[in-house]
């Protein structure tokens, strides 16, 4: 399986190499680091998945020595080692750009955000296709700029404001509380998509 996980990083190098150095531009304008950290993970994750869903390469996936659980797993873990790079990157970059430390609370809120995505992200493209999630999201996203010009002109603030609200908590049971609901989301949805491609014929 590792190989596997090995094979995604290396389809990605050169998408890595495009989006790491537009994640340390987005950095020096001084955007939102929650908000450039999950964009930039969604994209490298969403973009290696993507990458695996063609007919021949499904056929050629099952004809390997490995079991349908160790393809799917290979996502799952892959999922979280894209996770680190993006947020190992923010980390360094900040030092470098900004001469100052990521604050942990805004690390792990990008890392739950992430679990939470790709926790209904990847059961659903496995049954369906990422393709319809990519509509989906656009749909979503139009939506949300004509709510944002049309209805509710200070929604971002009042986003802005609710993240502010959380990252403020200083109670280390809510924080464990959090990880270990998101943890367990991730486990179920990584047993869900299991059964459901398991169940799949190419």
């Amino acid at each position: 399986m590792l190989n596997l996980i090995r094979k995604d990083i290396l389809l990605q190098k050169n998408t890595l190499v495009i989006l790491l150095p537009a994640l340390l531009i987005a950095l020096l304008i001084d955007r939102s680091i929650i908000w450039v950290g999950v964009l930039f993970s969604f994209a490298i994750i969403m973009q290696s998945f993507a990458l695996d869903e063609k007919p021949s390469t499904n056929l050629f996936m099952n004809s390997l020595p490995y079991t349908r659980k160790e393809i799917v797993s290979s996502k799952y873990i892959g999922a979280c080692v894209f996770t680190f790079i993006i947020l190992l990157t923010i980390v360094v970059g900040n030092i470098i750009i900004h001469r100052e430390i990521t604050h942990l609370d805004q690390l792990l809120f990008i890392a739950g955000v992430i679990v939470v995505f790709i926790s209904f992200a990847f059961p659903f493209s496995y049954l369906f296709k990422s393709q319809y999630l990519m509509i989906a999201c656009g749909v979503l996203f139009v939506l949300y700029v004509v709510l944002v010009n049309k209805f509710i002109l200070d929604l971002n603030d009042r986003l802005r404001a609710g993240v502010q609200t959380i990252l403020s908590f200083d109670n280390s049971l809510l924080y464990a509380g959090g990880i270990l609901a998101a943890v367990l989301l991730y486990m179920f949805s990584w047993m869900l998509s299991i059964r459901i491609y398991s169940r799949k014929v190419f």
